[in-house]
């Protein structure tokens, strides 16, 4: 009886003669496009923070390590994470949070793909953080609401969140400005004035707030009656805000939605804020 050969398993940084592999798994996993994929690896990580599990010299997983800050901290947005077989998975999760401690990382956020994927994360030693709050609202008619669209940069959305909700996991303006090719790219529309900004969709005759950001709740409510004057048969909005975020308070439906593991002493995370995240 012939033995099963002793499985070899070696994590570590992508080289570029990975890069088919790495698309293969990723598509066959994820079902993205190759544009949105090589944007991923290229622009919003980096070659240089792409992890893979190389099992007999194929790649078998691989997971990507997305510079951010939080209340002035540097960490990484673990993203991308993809790959068969929980114990593949586990090893690459801990080699990337050891590899970007050594770079600096405080800590490590992620936006679990699946029930399955929070499951590892949490085994893992990440714990839930960054809820958010979904609520409903009528969109009144108001032709005297005014506001400008898609005149935002991603140097001056990354100034603004800082402005709004400084305890937010941010992004470089570079990496925002991967977010907002894939937002745009998906058909989002970006509406602001000089009190505050929201990032929408319009499915029907709804607006589909992805972030929202103001000074009050009437700045809010001006910047959702622009959008309807622009959209024309939109009647309804339904905004997601971050969980402590002062807008419309105490209005809406908590839903998880992050997790953070702390790479050195931890810290108060509990009304910080992420989105936006390409997930």
């Amino acid at each position: 009886m012939k033995q099963k050969e002793a499985s070899y398993i070696m994590y570590r940084l992508m080289q570029p003669s990975d890069w088919a592999e790495v698309l293969a798994l990723w598509q066959a996993q994820r079902g993205d496009t190759e544009e949105f994929v090589r944007g991923a690896v290229e622009r919003f990580a980096g070659v240089q923070n792409v992890y893979v599990a190389e099992e007999n010299d194929h790649i078998e997983a691989v997971a990507l390590a997305v510079p951010v800050t939080l209340q002035g901290r540097p960490g990484s947005y673990l993203f991308g994470l993809c790959g068969q077989g929980s114990l593949l998975l586990a090893g690459l999760v801990d080699t990337l949070c050891a590899q970007q401690k050594l770079r600096g990382a405080g800590f490590v956020v992620a936006v679990p793909a699946s029930p399955e994927h929070s499951t590892l994360l949490q085994d893992k030693g990440f714990q839930k953080a960054f809820a958010l709050r979904c609520l409903p609202r009528e969109v009144e008619r108001n032709l005297w609401s005014q506001a400008e669209f898609d005149s935002v940069t991603a140097k001056k959305l990354c100034e603004l969140r800082a402005k709004y909700w400084p305890d937010t996991v941010q992004l470089p303006p570079e990496q925002m400005g991967e977010v907002l090719r894939d937002l745009y790219s998906r058909g989002a529309t970006i509406v602001s004035s000089e009190q505050g900004y929201g990032i929408y969709f319009r499915r029907e005759d709804t607006l589909y707030f992805v972030e929202m950001m103001a000074e009050n709740d009437r700045a809010a409510e001006v910047l959702m009656e622009a959008a309807r004057e622009k959209e024309v048969i939109v009647e309804k909005a339904v905004i997601t805000v971050g969980a402590a975020q002062n807008l419309f308070l105490g209005e809406g439906t908590r839903q998880e939605y992050g997790l953070i593991r702390f790479e050195g002493e931890p810290f108060d995370v509990s009304e910080s804020y992420m989105r936006l995240m390409m997930d």
